[in-house]
Parts: structure tokens; C-alpha cells; sequence
């Protein structure tokens, strides 16, 4: 494992010009990994001129990103979730052209919730973050696209699988309760707009999936995804608990493409340059 030497993850050329005298031909295979300049993953490359190719796998996950932000057939839907806003914003910033729709799940709905004047009591809220929301939604508002937030939540009095529950409206929850599901008509209302699209991007839970008690939303997101795909639509399963979540259900089969990158795919979602990719593509 080459992580546990110090140069792999500084980069360092005389490791890498060493990895490289062992080989006739480099071929990257790891899409997890192309967001990092180290040694073995980027550096490397400039020592195989010609000799440097994309693995099945890479080729695989660059080609399906492409499908969803540069060749989509419309209408797009990205569904993005999770707990904070602040790990999303440069990716929502940069899709904004690309999608129709916008459906915003997970922790981070209470940001907005909250910024638009509702009470999320001790649901997950970024204060920092409320204008940002804010911005999000005039600009999507300017450009057409509809965001959908969740307009009701299953909430509940304990961050725990035995926790006592409610559903209520997005703006309403109990004294000393949290969200931690999306609720059965914001559950309607997303899976209504999935199986309308052609392309979708999925990227983060509606909730916390990984209890049983609060795993219905993000399980009737994966169901929706999967109907659509079943329909001729495209699907792209963006990594991370996305991922962990397509597979807990089943579905992984039954989507075009799950994703084996976490923080690579949500860079190349924010527009950036993955080192790995270029290292092969100069």
C-alpha cells in the first residue's frame, strides 16, 4: 500500500520516476483516487509518453459523468442529499446550466428550510450557510429550474433507530424533535419528478438510510431511480452513501452506473481538473 510511504502523498518525482522503471506501459484504473496529484496515480504519468492509457473501469466513470454534464438528454434531474449544504454548493453552483430539475434532500433541506423563515428546531442546520441557500434559489428561480425541497419530514425525538416519530411539515416540527427522513408527500413528489426525467444524478441519502426507521425515503428515491432507468432514461449513481445505499437495497443492477468515487466525482461535478485524468489526457 503505497500510502504508507510519505512521497506518495506529496507527490514526490523520484518515487514516482522509481514506480515507473518497473513498467513498460501505466495504465489508471482509479477513479476513487483521480482527484489527488500523488505519486503513483498522477505524477507518474509524465514518465510513459505515449505509453499511458485509461483502464476499463476510469474510462467507464468518465464516459458516464460526460452523459450527465455534457451529452444529457433532458429532461435532468439532480437529486442531491446528505447532511450539509456546505459540501454541495460548488457542485449545485456548476449543474445549475445543466439540470431542469433540482431536488434537495438529506440534512442540508433545514438550511433552507430555515433561511425561507421555518422553524427546524434540532433538525441539522448550517446558520452560516442560510444566505448561500438563499442565493441558490434566486439563481435556480432566474434560470428556469425548479428546485423541489421536501414539504414534509419524518422527524424524530432522538437520534436513534427506537426513537419516537412523527411526520410533519418541513417548517413545523415538534419542540425537541428532528428530521431525519423525508416524509410520505415530499417521498410523492420527488419520486414523481424522477420517473418524468431522462437523465439523473443522484448524489447523497434523503435521510439517515442506514436505520431502518428513516431509510424510506432514500429507498423510494433508489426505486424511482431505477423505474426511470428501466423506461430508457440514464442513471449515474454518485458514490459515497449514494452508493452504499443502491447497494443496501439491491438496486445496483438496476441502475446505468454506480459510481466508485466519492470526493473525485463530486470534484468533477464542481468543474474541477482531476489530476489523475489530466496526467493520462496531456
Amino acid at each position: 500500500n503505497l500510502r504508507f510511504y510519505a512521497e506518495e502523498e506529496a507527490g514526490d518525482v523520484a518515487c514516482a520516476k522509481q514506480l515507473a522503471s518497473l513498467a513498460d506501459i501505466y495504465v489508471n484504473d482509479a477513479f476513487g483516487t483521480a482527484h489527488r496529484a500523488h505519486a503513483s496515480t498522477t505524477i507518474i504519468a509524465q514518465f510513459f509518453e505515449g505509453k499511458k492509457c485509461f483502464g476499463a473501469l476510469l474510462t467507464k466513470e468518465i464516459e458516464s459523468l460526460n452523459r450527465v454534464l455534457k451529452n444529457s438528454e433532458k429532461p435532468v434531474t439532480a437529486v442531491l442529499g446528505g447532511s450539509k449544504v456546505s459540501s454541495k454548493i460548488t457542485v449545485i453552483e456548476n449543474i445549475l446550466d445543466k439540470v431542469d430539475h433540482l431536488i434537495i434532500g438529506g440534512g442540508m433541506t433545514f438550511t433552507f428550510i430555515k433561511a425561507q423563515g421555518g422553524s427546524v428546531v434540532n433538525s441539522i442546520c448550517e446558520d452560516d450557510k442560510m444566505e448561500l441557500a438563499l442565493e441558490i434559489l434566486e439563481k435556480a428561480a432566474a434560470k428556469n429550474i425548479q428546485i423541489h425541497l421536501p414539504v414534509d419530514v419524518l422527524a424524530a425525538d432522538d437520534f436513534s433507530n427506537d426513537a419516537n416519530t412523527a411526520f410533519a411539515n418541513n417548517d413545523q416540527i415538534a419542540s425537541d424533535f428532528m428530521g431525519l427522513d423525508i416524509g410520505p408527500k415530499a417521498i410523492a413528489t420527488f419520486c414523481d419528478v424522477i420517473k418524468q426525467s431522462k437523465t439523473v444524478l443522484w448524489n447523497g441519502p434523503m435521510g439517515v438510510f442506514e436505520m431502518s426507521q428513516f431509510e424510506q425515503g432514500t429507498k423510494a428515491v433508489a426505486e424511482a431511480v431505477v423505474a426511470m432507468t428501466q423506461s430508457g432514461g440514464f442513471s449515474l449513481i454518485g458514490g459515497g452513501d449514494s452508493a452504499a445505499a443502491i447497494h443496501q437495497f439491491g438496486f445496483a443492477d438496476e441502475v446505468s452506473y454506480v459510481s466508485t468515487g466519492g470526493g473525485a466525482l463530486l470534484e468533477y461535478f464542481e468543474g474541477k481538473e482531476l489530476p489523475g485524468v489530466k496526467a493520462i489526457l496531456d
